[in-house]
């Protein structure tokens, strides 16, 4: 197994730090090292969240990285917050639900105009289809995995985050599905008893993500 960089990138309240967070503590449960820094600065309700895990078999030998191995946005604004730790190898997962298929370039542009989506975590998505040009990126591996929709669709909207997080599972086969569902069960223990349907949804939202990334291959430009 390969040490992965991971960048993941939201607006507040999108559930950006759980599913890193999540994504970390599998990887550390399956015996892995792992590495979680959540970066909420002033943001925390109504900006951007940006979070980095690493894992990796061997020691991990520092906490930052200049380039990721993976990117995941989460909106049109987490995409451009992300650009810095973009390079051509890069793959970047984003849902295409809200966010127009990036531009490859090897110049970085601007980005047009984003409307908030969610006030607080696991809140349901507010309506966002003026969906405008996004960020000239300098990869040519993108995957797109219309979470938002799916989410709404076929579950619930709150748990479109996890549905992020099953196509991260299947980009990078660090951990398996069911490494992930044992962390969420340890993180969630309580809400899961009190509610299981909010396990029946979490579970199926993972599974609907790696399933929408094993159906198509990166896109390339």
């Amino acid at each position: 197994m390969r040490h992965w960089k991971i960048a993941a990138a939201g607006e507040g309240g999108q559930g950006v730090q759980a599913l890193a967070e999540t994504l970390a503590l599998a990887a550390y449960r399956a015996g892995l090292k792992s590495l979680y820094i959540p970066n909420f600065g002033i943001e925390q309700r109504g900006g951007v969240s940006l979070a980095f895990v690493q894992i990796s078999p061997e020691s991990i030998g520092s906490p930052k990285f200049l380039q990721a191995d993976l990117v995941a946005a989460l909106s049109p604004r987490a995409l451009r917050r992300s650009e810095q730790y973009l390079g051509p190898e890069t793959i970047i997962l984003y849902d295409n639900s809200l966010i127009d298929a990036p531009q490859v370039s090897d110049q970085v542009v601007g980005l047009q105009s984003y409307d908030t989506i969610a006030p607080d975590a696991f809140a349901e998505k507010m309506s966002y289809r003026d969906k405008r040009p996004a960020l000239e990126m300098p990869s040519r591996r993108l995957i797109a995995v219309a979470a938002s929709d799916l989410a709404r669709q076929r579950l619930h909207p709150r748990v479109f985050n996890m549905i992020i997080l099953g196509a991260m599972v299947e980009i990078t086969g660090a951990v398996t599905l069911e490494q992930v569902k044992d962390a969420l069960e340890e993180k969630l223990e309580r809400r899961f008893k009190k509610d299981p349907r909010l396990r029946e949804h979490n579970f199926a939202a993972l599974e609907l993500g790696a399933a929408a990334v094993r159906k198509k291959a990166p896109a390339q430009a």
